[in-house]
């Protein structure tokens, strides 16, 4: 990952206003420490602070066409780089090898319509001095993060993170995924419209090879990398798929002549978390080179300021999973890894969150999932994304590759829904799609082990701990007065009121708040699926285990809540967490 900032139509075009821009594009420099690079043209700067994956030597940024009339800076990777450039309408001349120098000359040839050829993931600002136009744009899903604002001059702002934007801007809001930004009408279009986005209901018949095929091509098509990589391994279904395929297909590829056929893979966990354990098997089981990392409740607790300010959220989930993440990647960047491969994804494609067993109907199955798929970059793909950028480290996320999208959610979602009866758990089609009884890319028992969220697998005492925590900071007296201190998006709960309290110290506009998601959850669901249950309006939490009735250790149907003082398995004997809590040493 990158960072960009662009300011264009800026009235100060002074040393001190340059001086300024370079000031602020510091603010990203965690996402890329490899250079930093700022072009200006008249009213018009781009600033670039790199990550260094693709052609580290020569591949810094901004990007230019032959004659350099256009500039690009661009945070992300396009995959299908070198069939864009064989397809060409006439040879162009490379001043680099980096995969994002080919949007200069591609806009050249074609102009904004560019970028629907682009495969990948991606935000980027171009600007065309030959008439002093300029476009943003990004990627379909929203993997890359990137943000819009104004300054008072009337000046145009593109970041992407928000921290670049707070002092300088008068409002700023989310880029939305899938569009562009062209300053010729000064709007906002859409150029992603895949038919399942339109919310009608799929019909497709059910084709296991040909699912498995295109998420193998997804996989692959990421193992594109002139530095050292790995895969993120909870020992969950999506890891586990994103590391035997990237195991299976990484011999003969140009990264495993540079840094060698063995796959390295990572996890984190609290001492003895589910996840530490099925991440430890399927590692072994597919020959991988394993790193676990284990951290104590109070590190992550430690941890939650700068978590906050970095991934520019004060959603209780996405906090919740971005803390473990946040910490793993710092000691994977200490590895000398760079980039990564996750899971992230998959649930909202096929239906894989607990609460997805209740869904009444396939219409209201299918319908829940496209509502997922549209607010990914508000969620997973914002924690995956900054959690690890923090440390320079780059996410990929194979699942959320356009053309595997395309496919799984073409089937009739009649396939997708989950029947327990039958032996049909959570996500039943894409396990059984990898489920290969002669050349077996996972165990069974891992293939077809039940769904834990990040935030629940590296240790339920994490959420336990957090709530406990939150508890001692935040009083009844203060949640009676929520409504008045946060009348946006007021908390609900302490957890949350603690989390807010905590992002209003770094982001305290308006605008800022407004771009954090709201409304009530259960096990991750949106405000529509509650309705599914008339119990999950009573036990609103994120936690997968608050989908009563559907996870082997949900909460008690009576209790609203888990036990205020949490619980820590150590070996085979069971304590109470107590408020000194012995640190674990990070082992490697």
């Amino acid at each position: 990952m990158c960072g960009i900032l662009a300011v264009l139509g800026c009235h100060d075009t002074s040393l001190s206003k340059r001086a300024r821009i370079l000031e602020l594009s510091c603010r990203l420099r965690h996402r890329g420490p490899d250079w930093s690079g700022l072009f200006q043209y008249r009213d018009s700067f781009l600033a670039h602070e790199r990550l260094a994956i693709i052609d580290p030597a020569s591949g810094d940024q901004p990007l230019y066409n032959e004659s350099k009339s256009i500039v690009v800076a661009v945070n992300g990777e396009i995959y299908n780089h070198e069939i864009l450039k064989k397809n060409m309408k006439r040879p162009h001349q490379y001043h680099t090898q980096s995969d994002c120098e080919v949007i200069a000359h591609l806009y050249e040839e074609m102009g904004e319509e560019c970028v629907q050829l682009l495969d990948g993931m991606f935000s980027f600002v171009l600007l065309d001095t030959r008439d002093n136009s300029y476009i943003a744009a990004r990627d379909p899903i929203g993997i890359t993060p990137l943000y819009i604002g104004w300054g008072l001059d009337g000046s145009v702002w593109f970041s992407s993170e928000m921290k670049a934007l707070v002092d300088d801007c008068e409002t700023f809001h989310i880029f939305p995924p899938g569009h562009i930004y062209s300053s010729k009408t000064g709007e906002l279009r859409r150029y992603y419209n895949p038919a399942w986005w339109s919310g009608s209901i799929p019909s497709a018949p059910y084709d296991p090879m040909a699912l498995r095929h295109k998420f193998e091509e997804a996989v692959v098509k990421r193992l594109m990398t002139d530095v050292p990589f790995g895969v993120l391994l909870s020992g969950g279904l999506d890891s586990s798929l994103v590391a035997a395929v990237a195991s299976r297909h990484l011999a003969g590829t140009k990264a495993a002549k540079q840094w060698g056929p063995q796959l390295h893979t990572f996890c984190v966990g609290l001492e003895g978390s589910p996840d530490l354990k099925a991440g430890r098997e399927v590692a072994n089981y597919l020959g991988t080179l394993h790193h676990e990392f284990t951290y104590t409740v109070q590190e992550g607790l430690d941890a939650l300021a700068e978590v906050i300010y970095h991934i520019e959220s004060y959603d209780v989930t996405t906090i919740r999973a971005s803390t473990p993440m946040f910490l793993m990647a710092r000691k994977i960047k200490a590895l000398g890894v760079k980039m990564v491969l996750s899971g992230e994804g998959s649930d909202e494609i096929f239906g894989g969150y607990l609460y997805f067993h209740k869904a009444p109907n396939k219409e209201e199955f299918h319908l829940e999932t496209c509502r997922k798929i549209k607010a990914l970059h508000m969620y997973d793909c914002l924690r995956a994304n900054k959690a690890t950028s923090a440390w320079g480290l780059e996410a990929r996320v194979p699942f959320l590759d356009k053309a595997f999208i395309d496919l799984a959610m073409s089937i009739d979602p009649a396939e997708k829904m989950i029947r327990k009866s039958e032996g049909r758990l959570e996500k039943y089609i894409l396990r059984k799609a990898f489920d290969d009884e002669e050349n077996p890319y996972l165990p069974k028992h891992i293939l077809y082990r039940q769904k834990e969220q990040f935030s629940d697998g590296v240790g339920y005492s994490w959420i336990d701990g957090l709530k406990d925590h939150a508890a001692c900071h935040v009083t009844d007296q203060m949640m009676k007065k929520a409504q008045y201190i946060f009348p946006f998006n007021t908390p609900p709960t302490k957890e949350a009121y603690f989390y807010r309290m905590l992002f209003e110290k770094r982001f305290p506009q308006q605008c800022a708040r407004e771009t954090v998601p709201g409304g009530p959850t259960v096990a991750c669901s949106t405000a529509a699926a509650i309705a599914w249950d008339e119990a999950w309006s009573k036990n609103l939490d994120p936690s997968g285990r608050a989908a009563l009735g559907c996870h082997d250790a949900a909460y008690d149907e009576n209790e609203t809540k888990p036990a205020a003082a949490p619980v820590v398995e150590n070996g085979t004997k069971m304590h109470r967490l107590a408020n000194s809590i012995p640190r674990v040493p990070v082992t490697v």
